[in-house]
């Protein structure tokens, strides 16, 4: 085993890694904003296996030298085995170098002169740019900041390439091209990243309770998981209604959920998706999901709800009937969601089965104290995504740790987060609020330009 070189993403590796059964192993310098990780005890084949899923990471190398300069990464790479060199510079093979800057652009001739400063290496093998059977790579990183890029780099590897992540599949499954979409659907980069944070794998049962369009469901097949969803919209679910494309008005007879796993050759993972309302228990007390993926209605551009009244419900007569009743539906307080998706992911998650899902957040407000918790469910981790100055979402990663016991279902309740998190419930108004005062600010310096203008 010797130390890997990794262009990534912190809480999608050490899924993939966990995937595997390999613990995360950083290297002692190891910080986790820097764009390039060293990591310890990992095989190639380790490497290969968590780079055809990760679309996070950029590629991986088998890192053989590195330094704050160049002088020290030469002493480092004078000092790298000759026995884990010998057998990619021999005199039959073909090999390419490649220099990869972050954070800054070389110049042709600025390449050149790096690749030329590596002659010490011994190579003895034949250039070839177009299909090498080797390809080894010079990686300078000139830090983070666009606004101060300095002039040299702050440190350099070298290593052979061994593979590339999947980012290809953010382009192949891009919603823009897919047949079937909606208002919110997901986009495909960020449904790999929950299928791999919930360690979805082959043959796994994974269900979406606020399912939409079926985005989690197209990325959780192509890791060979058997997929089913729910959703309280009749309209979503069969693919009825206004469309959401541009210039086409009704949506056609075949948009539907089924027909975007056709769309990517994965229709066999396809169980089956329902009508229903979340709020409602509909499945049988026992164990079913490997994984429980979702992306609950924040009340922005889809509303939340579920079904009932706040009026007096009258039962019908023992001898009634008439039609099927159809109830209304009524507001459902995002606290409430969060609630109910932790207990019935407690209940209906196999032990060691992972809840994925994001929680919207105003960030002045946020703390982590408005995380929801259950006792059955152990947090895994949480990430951030900016939305607005004001606003942003958590992709929070939860995995069943016991089986829940009778009085879990109101833990919550007496838990002193309870009411930092029923903060969410006014999630809605919070981002309108906030997006009210830009635009007014907006308005506010159009009129005082124009005044300008016209003086």
């Amino acid at each position: 085993m010797r130390k890997t070189l990794i262009q990534t993403n912190f809480c999608e590796i050490k899924a993939l890694l966990s995937l595997r059964g390999k613990p995360f192993h950083p290297a002692e310098s190891f910080k986790e904003q820097s764009p390039f990780w060293c990591l310890d005890g990992l095989s190639e084949e380790d490497v290969r296996t968590v780079m055809a899923r990760s679309v996070c990471a950029k590629s991986a190398f088998e890192l053989w030298g590195h330094g704050r300069t160049h002088s020290e990464l030469r002493t480092s790479l004078l000092k790298y085995p000759s026995e884990n060199m010998t057998p990619f510079m021999q005199r039959d093979s073909t090999y390419r170098i490649n220099v990869y800057t972050f954070n800054k652009t070389l110049e042709f001739a600025d390449r050149i002169k790096r690749i030329d400063a590596m002659e010490y290496l011994p190579f003895e093998g034949t250039v070839s740019l177009k299909s090498p059977q080797h390809i080894f790579c010079l990686l300078e990183d000139y830090g983070t900041d666009p606004n101060n890029i300095p002039e040299h780099p702050s440190y350099v590897y070298f290593g052979r390439w061994i593979a590339d992540g999947q980012r290809e599949l953010i382009r192949s499954h891009s919603v823009k091209n897919r047949h079937f979409i909606g208002n919110t659907s997901m986009d495909a980069g960020l449904s790999f990243i929950m299928a791999n944070h919930a360690k979805v794998k082959e043959n796994d049962l994974v269900f979406d309770p606020f399912v939409g369009t079926g985005s989690l469901l197209v990325a959780c097949s192509h890791f060979g998981a058997y997929v089913c969803g729910t959703d309280i919209d009749y309209n979503t679910i069969h693919g009825k209604g206004r469309s959401s494309r541009k210039n086409q008005k009704w949506r056609g007879p075949d948009e539907n959920i089924r027909a975007n796993l056709r769309q990517y050759g994965t229709q066999r993972s396809y169980l089956d998706v329902m009508v229903s309302d979340a709020s409602k228990p509909v499945w049988r007390d026992t164990v079913l999901f490997d994984a429980i993926i979702t992306d609950p209605p924040y009340g922005i551009r889809e509303s939340t709800r579920r079904t009932g009244s706040h009026k007096d419900i009258t039962k019908p007569p023992d001898d009634f009937c008439g039609e099927s009743h159809v109830p209304v539906s009524m507001a459902y307080h995002l606290s409430d969601i969060f609630t109910d998706l932790l207990n019935f992911s407690a209940h209906h998650l196999v032990k060691g089965g992972r809840l994925v899902y994001w929680l919207p957040v105003y960030r002045p407000e946020y703390c982590e104290e408005m995380i929801p918790l259950h006792p059955s469910l152990r947090m895994i981790s949480n990430c951030e995504q900016t939305l607005s100055s004001h606003t942003s979402r958590r992709l929070i990663t939860m995995e069943k740790i016991k089986e829940p016991e009778e009085s879990d279902a109101l833990a919550h309740l007496s838990d002193p987060r309870f009411s930092p998190y029923q903060g969410h419930n006014a999630f809605r108004e919070k981002y309108f609020s906030g997006l009210n005062k830009k635009l007014g600010k907006d308005d506010s310096m159009d009129k005082v330009n124009g005044e300008g203008q016209e003086g």
